[in-house]
């Protein structure tokens, strides 16, 4: 199901023009407009879902799975030396299209793609509390 106002809804109904890459019954890959690197792409499921927390396990398997198929490829034929896969979930994780995706982000040893902060260690009484409210 299409939502109407969906920019990637729209580019899977081939009403909006993109930059296809890879696709299959169930998902497409097309070029990023803003990437962060030479050859980033992004991975849809075809069914529109908003977010991680909303996606049917199948279309997640399925758009997981293409991710890795476009990263091999990438690694193939653009000589890239790594990957990072993101997914960004509701705005505080800069969610800004409202479609679940995978960018798919070839690394290159020289390129200048930093993330935002560096991990830094926690203490581990932290690490215990998280730990504890997380536990199923």
């Amino acid at each position: 199901m299409a939502e109407q106002d969906c920019i990637f809804c729209s580019i899977v109904a081939g009403d909006v023009p993109a930059e296809k890459i890879d696709e299959d019954e169930h998902t497409i890959a097309f070029m990023d407009l803003n990437p962060w690197t030479r050859g980033h792409a992004l991975v849809v499921p075809r069914r529109h879902t908003a977010n991680l927390y909303e996606i049917d396990d199948d279309d997640l398997r399925h758009t997981a799975v293409a991710a890795r198929r476009l990263a091999r490829r990438m690694r193939e034929r653009l000589a890239c030396d790594g990957i990072n896969l993101l997914n960004a979930a509701e705005p505080a994780a800069w969610q800004t299209v409202f479609h679940f995706h995978l960018h798919v982000i070839p690394r290159y040893e020289d390129d200048s793609m930093e993330v935002p902060v560096r991990p830094q260690p926690a203490e581990a009484d932290e690490l215990a509390s998280v730990a504890q409210e997380l536990r199923g």
